[in-house]
């Protein structure tokens, strides 16, 4: 049985979750890596919320598994998922229930400092919700390095090109080819 390797990618907003989740991608096409990628923003993107699911997760869990279901069916055994707070321990059994309880997860939380988060924000933020997006995400950096379980890897990512901050996150996740593999 192949064992389903799970990279996740969490960080406040305005970090490049985003950004380094598609440069992942990119790279790993580069090098044949054979992966599929979701941005799990979009798996809970409904108003008014559910009945019975006021957070939105039990969606999220139905929509992801939905997704990889049909990745798996092709074949394919990594996935890349970007979402803030997918790598706090409180989520696991989200990812566990949706991608299977024998997945091999990585979590990588991507980190930059107020004034960063701000910039990129207020760069992407065009409608009525920059302020309340700021607040937000200043409360989950907090959060996030106090609800991540040990082992998570931190990557800066002020300052930095995306290509190089994606090259940081493949070696933490192990998925360059190997020779063995050629």
């Amino acid at each position: 049985m192949l064992i389903t390797e799970v990279l996740l990618i969490g960080g406040r907003s305005g970090v490049g979750k985003s950004s380094v989740g598609y440069e992942v991608s990119a790279q790993l096409r580069a090098v044949d890596v054979a992966h599929a990628l979701i941005e799990g923003d979009v798996l809970d993107h409904i108003h008014p919320a559910p009945p019975g699911d006021p957070d939105r997760s039990r969606l999220t869990e139905r929509n992801l598994a939905a997704l990889w279901g049909n990745y798996a069916a092709l074949g394919c055994r990594r996935l890349i998922y970007t979402n803030t707070a997918s790598v706090m321990a409180s989520e696991s059994g989200i990812y566990e229930r949706a991608l299977g309880k024998d997945a091999r997860f990585v979590r990588v939380l991507l980190t930059a400092s107020d004034a960063t988060a701000r910039g990129r924000l207020a760069a992407r933020e065009l409608g009525s919700e920059l302020e309340q997006q700021v607040q937000r995400s200043g409360f989950m950096a907090r959060h996030l390095e106090e609800g991540v379980p040990e082992g998570t890897v931190r990557v800066a990512t002020d300052g930095r090109a995306v290509a190089d901050v994606a090259r940081d996150v493949v070696a933490a996740v192990g998925w360059w080819p190997s020779a063995a593999d050629e």
